[in-house]
């Protein structure tokens, strides 16, 4: 008898006939709390968009609010046929070193003097390029200045399809990282890349570098001058055709056999290199090391 009292009482309170409640609500109770909760959270759903509509007011669709992380522009080489900043093949043989050729063709490319012609603006060298807004209005988006693949000469691929590295005189491509609104130097001066041998240490208080083993270095444009008219950079939605400048850097006679730590550095009065923030910031290192049977 008691259990049948207790289903009795749960169905009951499911649906009560008399009282026609539904688990102890009548409709219009229930109506009211759904109305309550619908009000509730509509009013908590405006709120929110009329928040993230307010800030993205705020917001420039072309250019980063913060960039702080990124003050300092980093460096890349090219190529590079993995994750390591390696390059090691035998001169004579082709397959260790065709992979190298193909990647910088395919990384020059966009470079191409024709390309390059039908995209870019052809800018007045040796001062930024500045492109102002007029007020509201946006000038966007904003010409970008040729960097045409010939600068390059010997390490453009064109005279030469294999960069060097058959005659074991490759070529390196060097490329600054993008930062907005960057201007390297001061007054129009122009920043540039060198590259020398990199200290190592060898012991607890001794360090070692391969300066005797590098030799001599040329470098494309002339002495690794990166022209202040390609700065400053707008931004990827601003200036979409935006070719990075590069600068090429050929080793004519390195030491064969054997490691050669290299290390390469971007020089201007306003770019700081190595800081404590990023040790890395503003130079890139790399192992080259070139066999000979020979």
């Amino acid at each position: 008898m008691a259990k049948d009292g207790e289903k009795s009482d749960w169905k009951e309170f499911l649906w009560n006939p008399r009282t026609r409640e539904f688990l102890g609500r009548t409709a219009s109770s229930w109506g009211l709390i759904f109305l309550f909760y619908l009000i509730f959270y509509t009013c908590l759903a405006g709120m929110f968009a009329l928040t993230m509509y307010v800030m993205l007011q705020t917001l420039d669709e072309h250019r980063p609010t913060w960039q702080d992380r990124l003050s300092t522009p980093g460096l890349v080489i090219r190529p590079r046929a993995d994750d390591t900043f390696e390059i090691v093949y035998t001169k004579e043989d082709t397959e260790s070193w065709d992979l190298y050729a193909q990647a910088l063709d395919k990384f020059l490319q966009p470079y191409n003097d024709s390309l390059q012609a039908q995209k870019n603006h052809e800018c007045a060298p040796d001062k930024y390029f500045i492109q102002e807004d007029s007020g509201e209005v946006k000038n966007n988006p904003k010409r970008s200045c040729q960097f045409n693949r010939t600068v390059l000469q010997s390490c453009s691929g064109i005279d030469d399809r294999y960069y060097g590295y058959r005659e074991g005189q490759p070529c390196i491509i060097i490329k600054l990282n993008r930062v907005i609104g960057l201007l390297p130097g001061k007054d129009n001066q122009a920043p540039y890349v060198t590259c020398a041998a990199k200290k190592y240490k060898v012991g607890k208080d001794q360090w070692k570098d391969d300066a005797d083993k590098v030799g001599e270095l040329i470098y494309f444009p002339p002495n690794g001058t990166i022209n202040p008219m390609y700065f400053p950079y707008y931004g990827k939605k601003a200036q979409v055709n935006y070719s990075q400048p590069l600068v090429a850097v050929k080793f004519l006679n390195i030491t064969h056999n054997e490691d050669v730590n290299i290390e390469c550095k971007i020089n201007a009065e306003n770019i700081p290199v190595g800081g404590e923030r990023d040790k890395f910031a503003g130079r890139v290192s790399f192992k080259l090391r070139i066999n000979s049977k020979n």
